[in-house]
């Protein structure tokens, strides 16, 4: 090779290493594919956990029965709550739907903008009474497909006394009657449906309503209408159905001769207050649900430790 020709190769060489150089740095530039690292603050795995009726508030953010739960989850394991009104029971009308859809809206929205952030972060969705209510919502709306993020990216949905229990769910520990106050979601969790794991202690009215306490169950579902969530309305029709179906198979009788504006019976009233003093709602952090004296905190929490290591 005379020198002419090497001096040429040379030149044509540095040219097309300067060429590919600059080509790498305007993809870099403009944003085309280039591997980039997850912001430092990302974690492997996001618990959100939603407390019950009266354990929190937007003025007083507090953690709840649920803080037994997550104290003590591995240390690569982010837990964020959501804060909201928290008011009310499952019965008590138009506060409670509201501060159910602030709940679920304030949990969706953290993990949209989790997730845009952290493509790596997968999910757990816990709550407990009302934050169950409103944590088991938004997990049939991801179940669906539909929802903020894909459903393989949520890894667990663990909700204790959720008033829209199902009796089709995977309960954890001992049978227990009927559905939940609010009726059962239609369609239960689609996808996720693997992924979910409910508690609900005998006599817990929020999410344990005989089948026959028709009553009960008309209080329970008017509450949840007064929440105007769309996406809801075929899980109410659904429960206004097999209310109505009930009342015809018994003759009406069981009805519990609640007037038409008022379903919440005396009959109902005196259940509710009976419910109340007996402390069963709060009975989860002692609450046994397997041969091995496991309480349902225990449990929860132990599962999310597993589920985690599962999701490095």
């Amino acid at each position: 090779m005379s020198f002419r020709t090497l001096r040429t190769f040379r030149v044509a060489g540095g040219a097309l290493a300067a060429a590919v150089a600059a080509t790498a740095g305007m993809l870099t530039a403009t944003g085309a594919p280039s591997a980039q690292a997850a912001p430092d603050d990302c974690p492997s795995f996001n618990v959100i956990a939603v407390p019950g009726t009266w354990e929190t508030s937007i003025e007083d953010p507090k953690q709840g029965m649920l803080a037994q739960v997550t104290r003590g989850l591995p240390g690569r394991v982010r837990t964020d709550y959501i804060s909201y009104p928290a008011t009310a029971f499952p019965w008590d009308g138009e506060v409670y739907g509201s501060s159910k859809r602030d709940a679920v809206n304030g949990a969706r929205a953290l993990i949209a903008g989790t997730a845009a952030r952290c493509a790596a972060t997968r999910f757990a969705l816990i709550g407990y009474s009302q934050g169950a209510d409103a944590a088991g919502d938004l997990a049939a709306e991801i179940g669906s497909g539909l929802g903020v993020v894909p459903p393989d990216r949520v890894a667990a949905v663990g909700l204790i006394s959720d008033p829209r229990r199902s009796p089709t769910d995977a309960l954890i520990g001992p049978r227990v009657p009927g559905t939940g106050a609010g009726g059962a979601r239609a369609g239960g969790f689609g996808w996720l449906s693997p992924k979910v794991r409910t508690f609900c202690a005998e006599g817990d009215l929020y999410c344990s309503v005989p089948n026959d306490d028709l009553a009960g169950r008309s209080a329970g579902l008017l509450t949840q209408l007064t929440s105007q969530d769309p996406l809801q309305i075929p899980s109410y029709t659904l429960t206004l159905q097999s209310i109505l179906n009930e009342a015809v198979w018994q003759g009406g009788a069981a009805i519990l001769a609640a007037p038409a504006d008022n379903p919440a019976s005396e009959q109902w009233l005196r259940q509710v207050q009976d419910f109340l003093a007996s402390g069963v709602h709060q009975s989860y952090p002692h609450y046994v649900v397997d041969p091995d004296g496991t309480t349902a905190t225990t449990w929860l929490r132990n599962w999310l430790a597993d589920t985690a290591d599962q999701n490095p």
